[in-house]
């Protein structure tokens, strides 16, 4: 007998009621918006789904896991925080079944979602260690590294791990208290391969809690070689002859038992990103389930016996297309801001920027718009084919800008308010507004021809004609023609300004109303009249003033 055997033997008869505990983990997940950011063109969502997938099946037997997920199901909650599987051992299968399905859209609350699996953990009770999986920083107004010193001192053995997934290294010092003040570490993860390590090293291969003493258990016996090492061998491809997706992840694959008419029945008994893979599976009728990127789903039954080697085989009948949207065919790179929603078949989803998927074989249909300019394109692929193509969507940019009087100071408001609209007007005399945006110096798309800039600010306003080409930028200037007016009646209820020039009714025209004891207001040059009133029984007042386009008047009435 070896000398490990031997000393294995006298421990377990100095404590034969000692057992070996599993510590309890739990990993808490970013779902939140940010992590449909790409990482080397591939979504961050897809990359933790398939990391988990890979290291979950390392994890030691016995290890008692659970998944805490925050920011999946609504938008701007900092309470979006969900227990999405309880700690507990053979978890794994439930975990990558949730995970496949998170839609990532809200906020990040970082520390309340760290205190709530300390919480449920037991952390005052017992060891618990915390894995968290974040690609951005806590936007709930909390402070992580304070909540990491108070889990670490009421803690009994409490540890957090911190993966920074696509972190700066500068915003990784922001989230790595959570690992140092608590005794754990902290990892920076870019890419896919650095995210399995980091999981690997925390979930994977995290220490088990031992008693003093070690049980006396007998070595077992080696398992035989079994002939097949695997009874099952699931491929795919994009079009009929065309080459193996091999280790593509832009397949994930669904595994499940078929029922009476071949159909998928209960529950997935196994899921895997990858174009190509083998796998074990008891004797029986399954159906294999693959989607390509979301978007095309096809499926393939199959049956499992002893001593063969079962082949799922799907053809997607795909072609993989990329989009570039850009304002002129000249443009060397595609627009950020343009929103292109593709279709086809039964799909449609929208992309910003440019967009790379797989279509099915047949007609794709393109919808481009860059603000107000849009343009739609319907185009044919065929299966296996790699297209590249660009979608011109004709639009300019107009940078507003406004000035008081010709010569005279810029107007430099918030509150001033530009609209483009059509040069031509309707027969009623109107014209057809195209885009707009408050205050001076901002950035308006507009589609190329012959257009309006008009700029309204308090009671004046202004008006340029202007002609702009896809892909120009142009700086538009309006003149306002105006002064500015300020109003001060200490005790006053309401001021009114009217013109000056009477009607030939002998009415004088409003031009604003302002209710409290001092008003500014925008005017157009000419002669006007301050009308005061007062609460009570003191009697109303008037005083006169003039105008000047580019000047500022100042009227006190006592």
């Amino acid at each position: 007998m070896r000398l490990r055997a031997v000393f294995m033997l006298l421990a377990g008869l100095l404590a034969a009621t000692e057992t070996i505990a599993a510590d309890k983990t739990m990993i808490v997940l970013d779902a939140s918006g940010s992590m449909w950011g790409q990482i080397g063109g591939r979504a961050k969502i897809d990359i933790a789904r398939e990391t988990l997938g890979t290291v979950l099946k390392s994890v030691p037997v016995g290890t008692e896991l659970g998944l805490m997920v925050y920011g999946h199901r609504e938008k701007g909650s900092c309470s979006d925080i969900e227990l999405a599987v309880p700690p507990g051992a053979g978890t794994e299968d439930a975990i990558n079944a949730f995970v496949a399905g998170l839609n990532p859209k809200g906020k990040t609350p970082i520390s309340h979602s760290v205190e709530q699996a300390a919480d449920i953990l037991k952390y005052t009770e017992d060891k618990a260690t915390v894995v968290l999986v974040t690609d951005g920083l806590e936007t709930c107004e909390a402070d992580p590294c304070a909540l990491a010193s108070a889990l670490e001192s009421k803690g009994v053995d409490f540890t957090t791990h911190v993966v920074g997934f696509g972190l700066t290294e500068e915003e990784g010092k922001q989230v790595a208290c959570l690992a140092e003040n608590t005794g754990g570490k902290y990892f920076q993860a870019s890419d896919a391969t650095q995210l399995v390590a980091a999981l690997t090293e925390t979930v994977a291969d995290a220490p088990m809690s031992k008693p003093t003493q070690e049980v006396a258990v007998a070595e077992p016996e080696p398992e035989p070689v079994p002939a097949i090492e695997f009874n099952t061998e699931l491929d795919s491809v994009l079009s009929e002859g065309g080459p193996s997706l091999g280790d593509n992840n832009d397949v994930f694959w669904t595994i499940y038992k078929a029922d009476a008419n071949g159909a998928p029945e209960g529950d997935y008994i196994e899921s895997q990103y990858k174009g190509k893979y083998s796998g074990n599976y008891p004797p029986g009728k399954y159906v294999a389930v693959a989607t390509l990127q979301s978007s095309i789903k096809r499926q393939v039954p199959f049956e499992v016996k002893d001593g063969a080697v079962a082949k799922p085989f799907i053809n997607f009948d795909a072609a993989y297309v990329t989009v570039k949207p850009k304002r002129t065919p000249q443009d060397a790179e595609a627009d950020s801001n343009a929103a292109i929603e593709i279709a086809f078949g039964d799909y449609s989803t929208t992309y910003y920027g440019t967009a790379k998927f797989y279509a099915s074989a047949g007609e794709v249909t393109l919808n481009g718009a860059i603000g107000p300019a849009k343009v739609s394109e319907t185009f044919t692929v065929k299966a296996g084919e790699t297209v590249e193509r660009d979608l011109i969507i004709g639009s300019g940019i107009v940078l507003n800008k406004a000035i008081y009087a010709e010569g005279g100071p810029e107007v430099d408001s918030g509150n001033i308010f530009f609209e483009v609209v059509e040069a031509k007007k309707a027969i009623d005399g109107t014209r057809k507004a195209i885009a707009n945006s408050y205050g001076t110096g901002t950035k308006i798309d507009v589609p190329p021809g012959d257009h309006v800039l008009t700029a309204k600010l308090g009671s004046a306003t202004g008006e340029i004609p202007f002609t702009l080409k896809a892909g120009e930028m142009s700086e538009v200037i309006v003149n306002i023609n105006a002064g500015v007016l300020a109003v001060t009646a200490p005790g006053a209820y309401s001021i009114e300004i009217v013109s000056a020039k009477k009607d030939i009714q002998g009415n004088q025209k409003s031009i604003s109303t302002n209710y409290g004891a001092e008003v500014q207001d925008t005017l157009p040059p000419g002669d006007y009249v301050v009308r005061l009133k007062y609460e009570g029984d003191l009697a109303p007042k008037e005083a006169k003033t003039t105008i000047k386009a580019g000047e500022r008047s100042e009227v006190t009435v006592e």
